[in-house]
């Protein structure tokens, strides 16, 4: 319910910030995009320092407190978009995301708490699943909204949030226990300091490297799809919601009913490398696409791109312990955040200046980016050893 709630606020948003963008930038679309890419930037240095501490945080207070202080900080984000009068408002904003913005992450910790080991990937397929959820009812519902008025699905968003903060003071109960919890040290809780557990190992650090070259890949449509999809194919606020809301569709049918019997029958490793293969060929094609009807082909690769979270989170959860987990995502969370520090300035400048020398750049990019992911997996994926699983359990 928690990631649910979170991600149908933050799919209220996609389909109108760019927009709301647009109109602060004085409906100059091309500059719209790169105050974007400054915007994501300063998000993504505030989610690199914070998200690290609030992980661990997390494996010291419980995954609980740190789920209320993010959805209190995210209703605070979508109040000031909604009244922002100018951009420097919604910089501040931005800002104040970045560093509150750990619920996801937080909520994979609470899974690795949770669920056995033996149904880990289908947990995490869940959760992805409910993020395809908030991705189908998010955007049809923000793109409608943004119709009438862009700034009504901030305000409905940040009432999610508030609700979902509520909802956690009233229902959630904690899933670390006291006798699992580890103090809190800022040589682990620093960006620099808790990115030491992925290199704790050759194979999590092999796997860091995948995540790495895949965060970088993925971010290519949060930072320029809106953008993109009106340049292009023109494209409104109802159909950039209603194409978001089809990806959500085939992310629900991959998430919640395709990943567990997948990684069953493939394993850990399998299920990582076709999705990545995945995402490779769907972000190629695109880049290629001339219509919209392409672009809209390549949708279902991408929604089995959707494999690629649960094997990554079935191979590294088990090689860390219990007091650990909320570090290993914060790590994780560190690490996009790393990873975005590059990609809203890399992908908004790739769209503004590139896409007139070669239609497509920023996915011709991404695929690239992916498919480098896929190559470094054939050699550093290994399989779980049963002895390491025995030891962590």
């Amino acid at each position: 319910m928690t990631a649910l709630l979170d991600m149908l606020a933050f799919g209220l948003a996609i389909p109108v910030l760019p927009f709301l963008y647009e109109e602060l930038s004085g409906g100059q679309t091309h500059r719209a995009a790169e105050m974007a890419g400054f915007f994501g930037l300063a998000f993504a240095a505030m989610q690199f320092v914070f998200a690290p501490v609030l992980g661990s945080l997390s494996d010291r207070f419980g995954r609980r407190p740190v789920i209320l202080l993010s959805n209190f900080g995210l209703a605070a984000d979508y109040a000031l978009m909604a009244l922002a009068p100018n951009l420097a408002w919604l910089f501040v904003g931005r800002v104040l995301a970045g560093i509150t913005s750990a619920s996801f992450s937080t909520a994979s910790a609470y899974v690795a708490d949770t669920a056995p080991p033996e149904k880990r990937a289908q947990a995490f397929g869940m959760l992805g699943a409910l993020f395809s959820v908030g991705f189908i009812l998010g955007p049809a519902l923000g793109g409608e909204l943004g119709q009438a008025n862009h700034r009504l699905p901030f305000w409905i968003a940040g009432g999610l949030s508030l609700a979902n903060a509520l909802y956690g003071i009233f229902v959630l109960p904690e899933s670390l226990p006291r006798a699992q919890r580890t103090s809190f040290a800022w040589r682990r809780a620093n960006p620099v300091g808790s990115l030491g557990l992925l290199r704790s190992s050759p194979v999590l650090l092999g796997l860091a490297g995948i995540a790495l070259l895949n965060n970088l890949g993925h971010d290519v449509n949060p930072h320029v799809f809106g953008f993109y999809a009106m340049d292009r194919y023109g494209f409104e606020e109802e159909l950039v919601g209603r194409t978001l809301m089809a990806v959500g569709i085939g992310g629900v049918l991959v998430s919640g009913v395709l990943v567990g019997p997948i990684v069953r029958r493939l394993g850990e490793r399998r299920a990582l490398l076709l999705g990545l293969a995945s995402g490779t060929l769907g972000f190629g094609l695109q880049g290629w696409a001339p219509a919209a009807l392409w672009f809209w082909a390549g949708i279902p690769l991408i929604n089995l791109w959707s494999l690629y979270g649960p094997a990554m989170q079935g191979l590294m959860v088990p090689r860390v312990g219990a007091s650990e987990q909320g570090q290993l995502q914060g790590a994780l969370q560190g690490l996009r955040g790393l990873c975005a520090l590059a990609t809203p300035l890399l992908y908004t400048q790739i769209f503004a200046r590139g896409s007139a020398l070669v239609a497509g750049a920023p996915y011709w990019l991404a695929a690239g980016l992916v498919g480098a992911a896929l190559l470094l997996a054939l050699r550093a994926a290994a399989p779980v050893p049963a002895a390491k699983l025995l030891e962590v359990d």
